[in-house]
């Protein structure tokens, strides 16, 4: 425990926001007159520990916003826990956010097999589970989990979009798959396959899967290679992204890569992977990478360098993470805001369901945020980019999902 909490208390000290200590039950659960409590759980260490700047980010905006004057007179309190992207963990930590710290909405838990994990407990407390950090389709079921919302495209759209791709580019494709054994990875597979439609089962000739806890992926990226393989579809967390593109480059595989979008930071992935052994990597995106000089020269960016020169000056300039946080903390805000005076979870969750049209300074020109009570995915679009050894350079069209 004591790892854990140190974790929290050294972020919120550290951001200038204090811990908020165990509160009496209210009328409006983590609301006063002064304060909103969100909870939040991240992987500041273990093996996604890469995506625990994503955490500091967010803590660092909700300072900004609350040194602005907060939401309708109130200051966000920032209660955020390390889960170490264990499972078990992410249930211990998030029982501690919403039975001890009385948090009002829990929002932005990192990682599918944690959010999974804590899926069916926080629907029963009727907890606010906002903008998951997950792309897994499950999040968008407000049938059975009308308490849990996703924010970025779900895997399935993305596995159909470069499947899209290699049906009218690379009609002879032999792709081998390299997945996360997880829903997150099985996600992605399974929308390559639905894309490739009746060409999967011969266009698809080897998966191999590996263990969050695995040390490496080297053996499975050999096997790989040596199916023949002349498409790669890696379905990776950093850690084992920086490891599957290492060792391509170095037993000399070139296939056509694409590499998935959670892994797609120039900072945690493609730099420890090296600029070369990245070079042609394909991914698909919907925020404007920060590392690509047409977006440099825009006011977005320039107010989002500002932000994190003076909230989060420790924060890498060219770690897409750190605008991740940055954009999902503004929604955030944009529904606390749109609550007015009633922030009740049922009420936040209503805001949540309310975004029409919603554009945001760092999501790709067209991409537009919308959701309503039956529709609890808010992006649906997304644009394919290459990497051509400094940035990920857009082409194509934006592909849009099946919008419900």
């Amino acid at each position: 425990m004591i790892g854990r909490n140190l974790t929290a208390a050294v972020l919120a000290g550290a951001l200038g926001l204090g811990l908020a200590s165990a509160a009496p039950a209210q009328t409006v659960v983590g609301v006063t007159a002064t304060e909103i409590k969100i909870g939040n759980t991240n992987p500041y260490s273990g093996n996604a520990s890469a995506y625990g700047t994503i955490g500091k980010t967010i803590a660092a905006y909700f300072k900004k916003v609350n040194d602005e004057g907060g939401v309708n007179g109130r200051k966000i309190t920032f209660i955020s826990y390390d889960d170490g992207y264990s499972p078990p963990k992410a249930v211990e930590m998030v029982r501690k956010l919403v039975e001890q710290d009385q948090v009002a909405a829990v929002f932005q838990t990192l990682g599918t097999p944690t959010n999974s994990a804590i899926h069916k407990y926080i629907n029963q407390q009727k907890v606010p589970h906002l903008f998951v950090a997950t792309g897994a389709t499950k999040w968008d079921d407000p049938k059975n989990f009308p308490w849990t919302m996703g924010w970025q495209p779900n895997y399935q759209t993305e596995g159909r979009t470069y499947a899209a791709y290699i049906l009218k580019n690379i009609p002879d494709a032999k792709i081998g798959i390299l997945y996360q054994n997880d829903d997150y990875g099985k996600d992605y597979v399974k929308g390559m396959e639905d894309g490739l439609g009746a060409n999967a089962s011969k266009m698809i000739i080897m998966k191999q899967s590996y263990e969050v806890t695995d040390p490496t992926v080297d053996s499975q990226i050999i096997n790989l290679k040596n199916s023949g393989a002349n498409v790669f579809f890696n379905v990776t967390i950093p850690k084992f992204a920086v490891q599957a593109i290492k060792k391509a480059h170095d037993i000399g595989w070139k296939p056509t890569h694409f590499l998935n979008n959670v892994s797609s930071s120039l900072a945690s992935v493609l730099k420890p992977a090296g600029l070369d052994a990245s070079r042609g990597l394909i991914t698909a995106l919907y925020m404007k990478e920060i590392t690509d000089p047409q977006w440099q020269k825009t006011q977005a960016y320039t107010d989002w360098v500002a932000f994190m020169k003076k909230y989060y000056p420790d924060g890498a300039l060219d770690d897409q993470s750190n605008a991740f946080g940055y954009t999902v903390a503004q929604v955030m805000t944009l529904v606390l805001k749109q609550c007015g005076n009633d922030l009740s979870r049922e009420n936040i969750m209503r805001q949540a369901e309310s975004l029409k049209n919603v554009e945001l300074p760092l999501l790709l020109p067209g991409i537009k945020v919308n959701t309503s009570p039956t529709d609890h995915a808010p992006i649906q679009q997304e644009q394919l980019a290459k990497f051509d050894g400094e940035r990920w350079a857009l082409f194509g069209e934006l592909f849009e999902a099946y919008h419900k």
